[in-house]
């Protein structure tokens, strides 16, 4: 893969994860840079992927075409505007990871003419089978999407949104969703010790089923509800157990708790991008 120099603010595990990526894409390591406030950290990226390191974030701005924001929302202003100059003299793509963090808030930080992309990953990134929505200010070039999809691709699928705003429903569904899924898991697993199988028996049906029901939706055209529909005989056990799902609101409970995720995220980008 043949794109830029990229910087890390921030070398937590989103970043490694993103940098494991990129080298496992063909990225020079070298052409990595790296800056986090803990030294330990820096040493482990630099021992153990090759990249460059320091603890500078001007320096790593100054080296790279495009800089990755991977720090905790929290903090996130007070790292990244001191950066606003080097980012506008050089115009440096920023691509922030930061939840709850919009694009008017990094631009009242960076500055207006600065060319920024806001992406959701989601934790299964960590493992390179995150899901990614990607939304980009009106700054930033063809050229430059280009790379940050490249970079996010890097640890599974990547989408652009047309709205921002579409960008907390993303929240919702897929940055959260896999609590969802765990929670079910979780649920399934205390029913199947109800049951009498043990814990191991239990937890690895449940993990194997989750993966191949995944694997199937993915390679398949149909919807979930046509795929549901061929695994329920009429009058068997999946019957049963579905209507039971259903007599007891589950997909009201699901409609619920998405909205209710939703607009958390709205509140949350009020609460963390203040001026």
């Amino acid at each position: 893969m043949n794109i830029s120099t990229i910087g890390f603010i921030g070398g937590g595990n989103m970043a490694t994860s993103l940098i494991s990526g990129l080298i496992a894409s063909g990225h020079e390591p070298q052409r990595i840079w790296v800056s986090d406030t803990n030294a330990e950290t820096l040493q482990r990226h630099a021992q153990q992927l090759g990249v460059r390191v320091s603890q500078d974030n001007q320096a790593v701005v100054a080296a790279v075409d495009v800089v990755v924001i991977a720090v905790k929302p929290q903090v996130l202003k007070q790292v990244i505007q001191p950066l606003a100059t080097t980012i506008q003299q050089r115009q440096v793509l920023v691509v922030s990871v930061a939840a709850g963090i919009n694009q008017e808030s990094l631009a009242r930080w960076l500055g207006n003419e600065v060319a920024i992309v806001r992406c959701m990953p989601n934790t299964p990134a960590l493992v390179l089978t995150g899901a990614t929505a990607l939304h980009a200010n009106a700054r930033v070039s063809h050229q430059q999407k280009d790379l940050a999809e490249n970079i996010l691709r890097a640890v599974g699928l990547a989408l652009w949104v047309n709205d921002e705003a579409q960008l907390d429903a993303v929240t919702a569904v897929s940055g959260s969703g896999p609590a969802y899924y765990f929670l079910l898991m979780e649920a399934m697993e205390k029913a199947a010790l109800e049951l009498g199988l043990d814990e191991r028996c239990a937890r690895l049906l449940i993990q194997q089923t989750a993966l191949g029901a995944a694997k199937i939706a993915l390679e398949s055209s149909e919807s979930p509800t046509v795929l549901r529909e061929r695994v329920t005989s009429p009058n068997g056990t999946t019957q049963k157990a579905i209507e039971t799902f259903q007599a007891n609101g589950f997909v009201d409970i699901v409609s619920k708790a998405l909205h209710a995720a939703r607009d958390r995220s709205i509140e949350m980008s009020k609460e963390l991008g203040g001026a």
